[in-house]
């Protein structure tokens, strides 16, 4: 009897040729989720290209697909390293190709991946209600951490004031990125966004705000303002990293943030926030950020979630 050939080969790396199927097989797989979830004729949309291209080039050697026997795509995996720091997503199996093992190989061969990049924290995030996805990563050693609250805060009208940013810095480029990169190693040893900091500006989908005392660089938040969804206008500003070496910076942080906002004249902020950071958490919540979604963060056994002892560093774990 004939049977259809179930063979899978990769990873490969994918190229730019490569997003619309990358965007099929997105919308399709979390589409299926929606509605096993329960949402019913809830249709995800399909990504940005240019998001897609910051994905790609951000996860480097760690972008991995896997193509069945006719060369189509069926999963992806897009993995990720921030200096110590490694997370994968978005991944996804093609709605008629999954239970067939491919999710659960695609997620060991990115930890594989990030263990011999030398990264110490290794995980991803995932919808809280999706209970078969949380026992599917913690039956290959991922275990549940903290929440990641997305939260949102509307942009005032005029605020007054100009913020200082990164794409500023003309001839001073490399030395203000070097600012961000000691920073960000003093507040949790071993990070480095530089990378995600340059590619944001080289591919021109938002900035890296920068606070200062004294001359001194205290406070950084890299976003994207570009449109996370195609065809959509653009209406926010979503903060990827935060780095803030006290409290009081990352106050400050967030009053040049409503500046870029204003100037990028989107109507809201959105800052997901790891709830670890209880203070940081309650605060926003007084300054009246508003709950918009929540996210799951999991974590690999032995390679947990730094904590740093002074100051704020937030990463967000999603494009």
């Amino acid at each position: 009897m004939w049977r259809p050939d179930r063979s899978v080969r990769g990873p490969d790396r994918p190229t730019l040729r490569d997003i619309e199927s990358l965007n099929r097989v997105f919308a399709d797989a979390f589409t299926d989720r929606y509605s096993r979830d329960g949402l019913v004729g809830v249709r995800v949309p399909q990504l940005n290209n240019l998001v897609w291209r910051y994905a790609l080039e951000d996860a480097g050697e760690g972008s991995m697909v896997w193509r069945d026997a006719d060369g189509h795509m069926v999963a992806f995996n897009m993995v990720h390293r921030s200096g110590t720091e490694g997370w994968m997503g978005p991944l996804a199996v093609r709605p008629d190709r999954q239970g067939e093992g491919l999710g659960s190989l695609m997620v060991r061969t990115g930890i594989d991946w990030l263990r011999a990049q030398g990264a110490t924290t290794i995980g991803l995030e995932t919808m809280p209600r999706t209970v078969d996805n949380i026992g599917f990563y913690s039956r290959i050693g991922l275990v549940p951490s903290h929440l990641t609250v997305t939260l949102v805060h509307d942009v005032p009208r005029r605020p007054s004031g100009l913020a200082e940013l990164l794409s500023t810095a003309a001839q001073a480029w490399s030395e203000r990125l070097d600012e961000c990169r000691r920073l960000a190693d003093s507040v949790l040893p071993g990070v480095d966004f530089t990378r995600e900091l340059a590619l944001t500006h080289d591919l021109g989908i938002g900035d890296t705000t920068l606070v200062r005392d004294g001359g001194r660089l205290v406070g950084f938040a890299l976003w994207h303002s570009t449109p996370l969804a195609a065809g959509r206008p653009k209406d926010e500003l979503r903060v990827l990293k935060v780095v803030a070496a006290s409290c009081t910076a990352f106050e400050r942080l967030l009053q040049a943030l409503q500046l870029s906002a204003a100037s990028e004249r989107v109507t809201r902020i959105a800052i997901r926030c790891q709830t670890e950071f209880i203070g940081t958490y309650l605060r926003l919540i007084e300054l009246g950020y508003r709950v918009h979604w929540t996210d799951l963060r999991m974590l690999l056994q032995g390679y947990p979630q730094r904590v740093p002892a002074e100051g704020v560093l937030m990463s967000n774990w999603e494009i």
